[in-house]
């Protein structure tokens, strides 16, 4: 069995960057493109704030042109993922889910990204792909001349009921608080868009609809009165947070509280030699733009490993 000199989990900003910079060094990277090839920009429609695009550029479009560019200096991109790590000694054992044979590599690069979280409801989950959604920009289209909800208060939740008012004649964000979360641009934007309104300290407690007719409205609960009410609605999409894609580590590598992977130096994590950048290790700024600066810092770290690991 072939040993990587380093593999790299995730094909997002993060993951892609580092392919980059690996390749350059002559360190022929492995990229697993993961779940979700390109990571969450597949799912966003035009990014305004990468440098270099002053008119903006389409989010898939930014990520198949950071791939096609760590392609050119000989990074190499296969569609799996990883279900089980052995980081106990080098090189390291990778069990994938789409082969039988495990992949061995002397250094590991995690940009594995987060994933979108899910109210937990019987309903939503029923109802999912019948009019409930995580992906604005996937499902949007089908909404259009519809009423439509979205659940959250953070920069996600507004930006996706931002693109959905292109398709629905109203948008109702529904947050549990009496405040929002997000960005002050991203706030102003979204409140001055006269299709969104706000209905404030509600959460949803049942989506109402069949799997045949769809979402027909949501049962929504005042969490300050306890009230009861009903808003009618065709679509609910989800912007409520998200969970870092860590679980093949999970009491291998050292976490927070929330499962993102903790870093120190730079890009280490609590094992030598496995690195960690973007979403899985930032739950705080979560930007394209820092995801690929990270990406650059654990190709810089793992290429320090990799020379005096070497000699």
């Amino acid at each position: 069995m072939s040993v990587e000199n380093v593999v790299i989990l995730g094909s997002g900003p993060a993951g892609s960057t580092a392919a980059i910079y690996l390749a350059r060094a002559g360190f022929d990277p492995l990229v697993l493109e993961g779940t979700q090839p390109g990571g969450q920009l597949t799912i966003t429609t035009e990014v305004e704030n990468f440098p270099g695009f002053p008119e903006g550029i389409q989010g898939p479009e930014l990520m198949a042109k950071m791939k096609e560019q760590a392609e050119k200096f000989g990074a190499r991109y296969e569609f799996d993922r990883v279900v089980e790590a052995d980081l106990s000694k080098r090189p390291f054992t990778l069990k994938m889910e789409n082969t039988d044979t495990p992949i061995q590599t002397q250094a590991l690069i995690i940009a594995s990204g987060a994933s979108a979280m899910y109210l937990g409801l019987e309903s939503e989950k029923r109802l999912m792909g019948h009019g409930v959604s995580a992906c604005a920009t996937c499902d949007g289209f089908f909404f259009k001349n519809k009423e439509i909800a979205v659940v959250g208060g953070g920069d996600t939740a507004l930006e996706e009921a931002s693109f959905l008012t292109r398709f629905a004649t109203k948008v109702t964000i529904i947050h549990r608080r009496d405040a929002l979360r997000a960005s002050k641009p991203m706030q102003d934007r979204a409140l001055a868009n006269p299709r969104i309104t706000v209905l404030w300290d509600s959460v949803v407690v049942e989506v109402l609809g069949t799997e045949e007719k769809g979402v027909s409205g949501l049962k929504i609960k005042n969490v300050k009165t306890g009230a009861l009410s009903e808003l009618p609605v065709q679509g609910l999409f989800l912007g409520i947070g998200h969970t870092p894609n860590t679980q093949p580590f999970a009491g291998k590598l050292t976490m927070n509280e929330k499962g993102y992977l903790t870093t120190h130096a730079g890009t280490h994590t609590s094992t030598e030699g496995v690195f960690a950048c973007g979403d899985v290790q930032d739950a705080i700024y979560r930007q394209a733009i820092t995801a690929a600066g990270t990406g650059c810092m654990a190709a810089l770290d793992c290429q320090k490993f990799l020379e005096e690991h070497a000699k």
